[in-house]
């Protein structure tokens, strides 16, 4: 075997090392045991939200072991094959072992990476919370694009997408918007959008068509699970209803159904805006405590910690990203220097090179400066 595809196999083998120690693969399939038992319980359904997330938890589960076997018995098939195209001097059998030896490098490294997310909350759904900075129309109109964008990115991804709640600009995009995004390992790809993001391009509202600079903030924080206990003290908030806005016609409310609930103690303000009043406190209720967790969670991780005091206001010296649409095409992340001129597929929710950088990042502990020398 040559040398390059001998490489190109230990690195398929080293990711397939950690994936097996992350998976816990000695222990792997009688845990799958327990978890078909217990999917037989007759009484499995009596509790909708416990029966559901066991489901979830058997299918990431499955999914771990076939991916780990599918890429061992692939690693395996291929070298038997150039072994075989080497022995029988057949050359296009080799190139084809080998090419697909080189896809399936690819394969393993972003499992690998997916196998990285096992921080306490990262197998969660996610909230995801965009607001315009200052900048008036222009902001709106950039919130709304980032919007877009992320619900573009859950649908390829197979995530389900609720809207929570939305505050429209005055004359075109949103001021505020909240989704939910539900699906296995939501929160920990999402986490890391954290943060300001810079838009520049010539203004659609400026007559004279200048060059414009626009800020939206972008805060992500898990659905917090049954299992985790949170206590939101009720003389700790304070719970307003209000009329909520749309786009005229049958999608206004006439009725007080839209809720505000204000957390006194830490100044968290949380809201939901579907027709029903019982729903939306429950969805309010529910958004704050996982606000509440996220406070939590940050307290015991000071890198996260640190990154949610540094971001501020939405405007200069805080942003994670930058988007020039104008006078060139460019996205760039500013804190791994991963960059791309493909700012359509980006904006069109082409996102996985940035979350997988900034992953792979954290995990390996290096600081922004020590990431950006080694470029």
């Amino acid at each position: 075997m040559r040398a390059e595809a001998q490489n190109t196999v230990e690195d398929i083998r080293k990711s397939l090392t950690l994936l097996a120690q992350r998976l816990d693969w000695t222990t792997a399939e009688h845990r799958l045991e327990e978890f078909n038992a217990m999917t037989e319980d007759p009484d499995l359904w009596n509790d909708p939200e416990r029966a559901q997330k066991l489901m979830r938890d058997r299918q990431a589960l499955l999914d771990a072991i076939s991916t780990y076997k599918g890429i061992s018995q692939e690693l395996e098939d291929n070298i038997e094959l150039i072994e075989l195209g080497e022995m029988e001097k057949d050359t296009e059998v080799v190139r084809e072992a080998e090419a697909a030896l080189k896809a399936l490098r690819e394969k393993a490294a972003q499992k690998e990476l997916e196998a990285l997310l096992d921080g306490e909350a990262d197998a969660n759904d996610t909230f995801l919370e965009i607001n315009s900075g200052a900048g008036g129309t222009e902001s709106c109109d950039w919130a709304s694009m980032l919007a877009r964008m992320y619900v573009r990115w859950a649908e390829k991804h197979g995530y389900k997408v609720e809207l929570q709640s939305e505050s429209p600009g005055e004359e075109a995009g949103i001021k505020s918007a909240t989704y939910k995004i539900s699906g296995h390992n939501a929160y920990g790809w999402l986490k890391s959008e954290s943060g300001v993001h810079r838009l520049v391009r010539i203004s659609p509202y400026d007559s004279a068509a200048r060059r414009h600079t626009s800020f939206s903030s972008v805060w992500v924080y898990p659905v917090v699970d049954d299992n985790i206990e949170i206590e939101v003290n009720p003389s700790d908030i304070r719970v307003d209803t209000y009329r909520s806005s749309g786009a005229g016609g049958q999608h206004v409310n006439t009725t007080d159904s839209a809720v505000r609930i204000t957390h006194i103690p830490t100044g968290i303000v949380v809201t939901s805006s579907e027709k029903s009043q019982h729903q939306n406190r429950d969805i309010a209720m529910k958004a704050l405590k996982s606000r509440l967790y996220q406070m939590e969670l940050d307290k015991r991780n000071a890198d996260i910690q640190a990154q949610h005091e540094a971001k501020g206001e939405a405007g200069w010296g805080n942003q994670i990203r930058s988007y020039v649409l104008q006078p060139y095409q460019m996205v760039k992340d500013l804190r791994t220097s991963v960059e791309t001129s493909d700012t359509q597929g980006v904006l069109d929710g082409d996102l996985d090179q940035f979350m997988a950088a900034t992953l792979a990042l954290k995990v390996s502990g290096k600081s922004r400066a020590e990431a950006q020398a080694d470029d």
